[in-house]
């Protein structure tokens, strides 16, 4: 065996992320003003990255063009609803951009392998998923697809991460924990998935992330190759003079409830 790539150094990692996020700063104003509606999607295993990109994607945008679609479980009203019902509740208007930690695709991973669904509702899935997703890209909506892959040494290793670090605790739930007995049938359910899924109009697109800084650098510049956009940053501009209060006297400090200055 070949030895491990080189990783990039935290220095040039945090160089190079800035520059796409700045990129990024870009493509909202390009969004914005082109009215475009662009759904980008993240799944894959537990622990593979995910959150992690989408945290670098949307660290400096304006939560009113780019915002999170993180969904819990389904209520009871919502299971016996359309299975695409509650997603499209959170789909892009005009000038928005909708990142979606996991998705429907929910139904062909854990649902599947856990048992959340019965066969008849997992293979319509498979039957209506590409149609419901060619009726997405018609419509005019953008749809980026991306799996993170990760091998199971390294999901291994991020599991037991999170069962000793108290700030990643959280992280690991106990649909998580499961999950590390199932690896062969996530890997069917996943491979079955892309079979009916990978389309034309809405490809799957693989990000290795293996490496968090690697994965987190490419899925950016991946995702900024995919919309053509130009700089509409405007010129340079001066703050104008701040008018002097005419008569306007401050109310008195001790008028004012303060946070303790624990930290002064």
């Amino acid at each position: 065996m070949g030895d491990k790539p080189k990783k990039i150094s935290k220095q040039n990692y945090e160089e190079e992320l800035f520059k796409l996020q700045l990129e990024l700063v870009k493509l909202q104003a390009w969004i914005t003003e082109k009215k475009l509606k662009v759904v980008v999607i993240f799944e894959g295993r537990d622990a593979a990255g995910k959150g992690g990109v989408i945290k670098r994607i949307n660290q400096f945008l304006n939560p009113r063009v780019c915002r999170i679609a993180a969904l819990p479980a389904p209520t009871e009203r919502e299971k016996t609803q359309w299975y695409f019902q509650r997603y499209v509740n959170h789909l892009p208007a005009a000038g928005e951009m909708v990142l979606f930690d996991r998705s429907w695709y929910n139904r062909a991973g854990v649902e599947k392998v856990m048992g959340f669904c019965t066969d008849d509702e997992y293979e319509e899935f498979l039957r209506s998923c590409p149609e419901f997703e060619r009726m997405l890209v018609r419509s005019g909506i953008i749809l980026i697809k991306y799996w993170f892959s990760v091998s199971d040494e390294e999901q291994e290793k991020r599991f037991q991460s999170r069962m000793t670090d108290p700030l990643k605790r959280w992280k690991l739930s106990p649909m998580d924990l499961e999950s590390r007995t199932r690896w062969v049938d996530y890997s069917m359910a996943k491979d079955h998935m892309f079979k009916h899924t990978d389309i034309k109009q809405a490809p799957w697109f693989v990000v290795n992330s293996d490496v968090k800084r690697h994965a987190r650098l490419n899925c950016i510049a991946h995702l900024l190759s995919q919309i053509p956009y130009e700089d509409l940053t405007p010129e340079s501009i001066e703050l104008p003079e701040r008018t002097e209060g005419m008569g306007y006297v401050r109310p008195p400090m001790s008028d004012q409830t303060f946070v303790p200055e624990i930290y002064p």
